[in-house]
């Protein structure tokens, strides 16, 4: 039988504490919906159900149509679904996500810079590396969303 896992969250509440001061940060510097979506794509890609519901929900309560979370799985193939500058966002969120041997190219970078600022840029990045280090802290965990 397989040991159960140790929830990271409960045994370092303060690096738990820690994280959520960053995230507060990070989210001053962007939209709230913007920030879920990527939030919610990066979940995709690392499958973690975990995040994929909590992200889910936190951008309906932003606004967002369950139609742009449906299609954030093929955002690629949404056509007009996605404005430009959040198709470049999540174009970044993509190759920050799944990194390789080749890292984020210049096309994606510089696709992202011109439609933010540096300052919502850092942010922007700083949040899918951040929500990449929640996908595998609950992903390790075995978090699994709640019923409802």
């Amino acid at each position: 039988m397989a040991r159960e896992r140790v929830i990271w969250a409960k045994k370092l509440p303060e690096v738990y504490g820690k994280l959520d001061e960053i995230d507060k940060v990070i989210s001053g510097h962007l939209d709230g919906a913007l920030l879920e979506l990527v939030k919610l794509r990066a979940s995709v890609l690392n499958g973690c159900s975990f995040c994929i519901d909590l992200h889910t929900q936190r951008a309906l309560e932003a606004g967002e149509s369950q139609q742009r979370l449906f299609l954030v799985s093929a955002w690629y193939e949404a056509g007009e679904i996605f404005t430009d500058a959040e198709r470049s966002a999540l174009a970044l969120t993509d190759e920050i996500t799944r990194l390789g041997e080749h890292g984020v190219s210049d096309e994606v970078y510089e696709g992202a810079a011109e439609h933010f600022e540096d300052q919502e840029l850092a942010a922007l990045i700083a949040g899918i590396a951040m929500m990449n280090l929640y996908n595998r802290l609950a992903v390790t965990s075995h978090l699994h969303p709640r019923k409802r």
